[in-house]
């Protein structure tokens, strides 16, 4: 039976296995791996970051869509409108296609910073909404200032009374200064009661970082009021967290935070249309139904936040309000993944010709020896453990000096030949026995990259990614999988985890290339991705297809080159290059010819990025 690695569970019909390829499910239906063999031939190695535009569509549509199809089954009066917060992911690349794709939607940006600011006015079409979030200064404030009287459709939120404040401060300058007397939208964020469940649940709740208490919410009211602004409060704004993985609490906070709407228009907020319940629609990562991360649809997201809306607003008498967005995950996840070649598989190391074995051998190898030429599937689990017991016995004569570095060699080998023989002899079936070996036993891939940069979450939160082989599915794979990177540090690895497992083929990565596909990469995993060990962000590709359904290599950005990377950390990469150069001029190793051969050498490595090229497999 060909294992799909969970595509029905996180796999959104965006990917499907063909034969024994994964393929893009759009279009002429192109293979993951047709893709990365053509990046490949164009002299990219190392790992590649794909990106897949239409899948960012396809996520924006199915958003508005279901939004719009439940306003109108309950006759809601409400606009809906959405936002993309580009803490999710700021890269260029991204952001443009995310432009680009939703402009029939009014679709508008999300900042939390000046320079994220700058993005959304510099990207954002006039007209479609900004909104600014997050802890901000006086210069910050005055940013939104300017981008309202740019034209921007754009509203502040408020995260304290002295924010409030400042916006008044700039306000009374600005319109000194300026004739027109236009001052952005305010928004006042709300300090929930209701929180989220999982690793960012304390977005919500009353010892979250942002948003303003029932009394400062009074207060700002009041202070609005008296500066005659209560015309710009048009929204109020609530987080209960990311990655919300129940539809309850979610319930909660709509109510929570629909009261307090109706509450101060009641009081005399004469513009407030607009209710923002932030970001934290879920995305499903897991490979496995038993550890599903999400309870709901976005159906029944759209029809929970509308039916909500709607009935506080009949119960307390005002006008329905319009819904606004920020959820970032579900638009950005699904667009990127990530192609890494297998560089080793660790157990194949031990081999039989490998063997050293001598005319007189201790007995115990000798024994050793006899499992391993003798096993079958009966015996398999009797030897196997008879292996484990004569490791153990060989490598404290070893420490104590009686046998010597051959033996060793042999005694390492011949076990793992047997290991790796009784998971082969009991793969066809899922007995307690095989399950018990492959939890025990696990292959090492080592892979061409850094989890700190292209994973951080993994590393940092523990939060799971779908990851599975992109070629070789009609072959069933036999290997308990346990995954390290090319860093030089222990945590760089995905271990194997018996409640969710992995498992791969076994490959010769020597005679033909093996590619693992990460899934579910492009909603934080760039932004937050570390130069550990100075592994830098791998070369991107945006993949598009045009009207006959073919795909095409849109654009490509080559990953930065050693000498990039060092200047990103300010180091004078002239002095550096003036150094290694005379180091080879100065050098009386070496005669002059010899010193250019040298120089070339050199300069063409420093034109390369740090990742692998070559180990073993002559492609990888």
């Amino acid at each position: 039976m060909r294992d799909d690695y969970g595509l029905s569970i996180w796999g959104e019909n965006n990917f499907e296995i063909e034969e024994d390829k994964v393929v893009v499910s759009y279009g002429k239906k192109p293979s993951l791996l047709q893709i990365t063999q053509e990046i490949r031939e164009k002299g990219y190695k190392g790992p590649i970051l794909l990106r897949f535009p239409h899948l960012i569509k396809k996520q924006i549509d199915s958003l508005f869509s279901e939004f719009q199809r439940a306003s109108k089954e309950f006759n809601y009066k409400g606009t809906f409108n959405a936002v993309f917060p580009l803490k999710v992911n700021q890269f260029p690349n991204f952001v443009n296609e995310v432009i680009a794709v939703s402009k029939e939607y009014n679709y508008g940006l999300e900042a939390g910073s000046k320079a994220e600011l700058i993005i959304a006015m510099a990207k954002t079409p006039l007209g479609a909404p900004i909104t600014v979030n997050g802890f901000k200064d006086k210069e910050m404030i005055a940013l939104c200032f300017i981008a309202a009287k740019s034209g921007h459709n754009i509203t502040v939120t408020i995260e304290g009374l002295n924010e409030l404040e400042t916006i008044l401060e700039v306000h009374k300058e600005f319109n000194s200064e300026f004739d027109d007397k236009i001052t952005p939208k305010i928004g006042m964020r709300i300090r929930m009661h209701s929180s989220g469940v999982g690793a960012w649940a304390k977005s919500g709740g009353y010892s979250s970082k942002f948003g303003l208490t029932s009394t400062e919410l009074l207060i700002a009211f009041d202070m609005l009021k008296k500066e005659n602004l209560l015309d710009r409060l048009t929204m109020i704004h609530f987080h209960i967290g990311s990655q919300m993985e129940e539809i309850g609490p979610l319930k909660k906070a709509l109510r929570e935070a629909g009261h307090i709407y109706a509450d101060l228009i009641k009081r005399g907020a004469i513009a407030l249309r607009a209710i923002n319940i932030g970001g934290g629609l879920a995305v499903e990562y897991s490979q496995n139904k038993k550890n599903a991360q999400r309870n709901y649809s976005i159906k029944e997201f759209a029809n929970d936040v509308i039916y909500a809306m709607q009935e506080i607003a009949k119960n307390k008498g005002v006008q329905e309000p319009n819904i606004f967005t920020e959820s970032g995950r579900f638009i950005a996840a699904s667009h990127a993944v990530l192609i890494a070649p297998v560089l080793e598989l660790f157990s194949q190391e031990y081999t039989a010709k490998s063997l050293r074995l001598k005319k007189k051998n201790p007995p115990l190898i000798e024994e050793l020896y006899d499992l391993y030429t003798s096993i079958n599937k009966q015996n398999a689990r009797e030897y196997l453990h008879d292996a484990i017991d004569h490791l153990d016995s060989l490598l404290t004569l070893f420490d104590l000096g009686y046998i010597d570095l051959e033996d060793r060699s042999n005694t390492e080998i011949l076990v793992n030949l047997i290991i790796k023989k009784a998971i082969s002899l009991l793969s066809k079936e899922d007995s307690d026995v095989y399950i018990q070996m492959q939890n025990k036993f696990q292959e090492k891939y080592l892979v061409n990259f850094s989890i700190f940069q292209s994973l951080p979450d993994f590393w940092g939160l523990g939060q799971t990614f779908p990851i599975m082989p992109i070629s070789n599915l009609s072959q069933k794979p036999t290997q308990a999988a346990s995954i390290w990177d090319i860093t030089c540090d222990s945590d760089g690895e995905i271990a194997y985890d018996a409640n969710a497992p992995l498992k791969l083929h076994d490959i010769d990565v020597t005679k033909e290339e093996y590619f693992l596909a990460f899934f579910l990469l492009g909603a934080y995993q760039e932004v937050l991705g570390m130069k550990h060990n100075l592994f830098t962000h791998p070369t991107e590709a945006t993949i598009k297809f045009d009207n006959e359904g073919n795909y095409y290599i849109d654009s490509i950005l080559e990953a930065q080159n050693i000498m990039d990377i060092l200047e990103d950390l300010d180091y004078d990469i002239g002095a550096i290059d003036k150094q290694l150069k005379s180091n080879i001029e100065e050098s009386t190793l070496i005669d002059n010819k010899q010193k250019q051969q040298l120089l070339g050498k050199l300069y063409l490595y420093l034109s390369e990025n740090s990742y692998l090229k070559t180990i073993q497999a002559s492609k990888v």
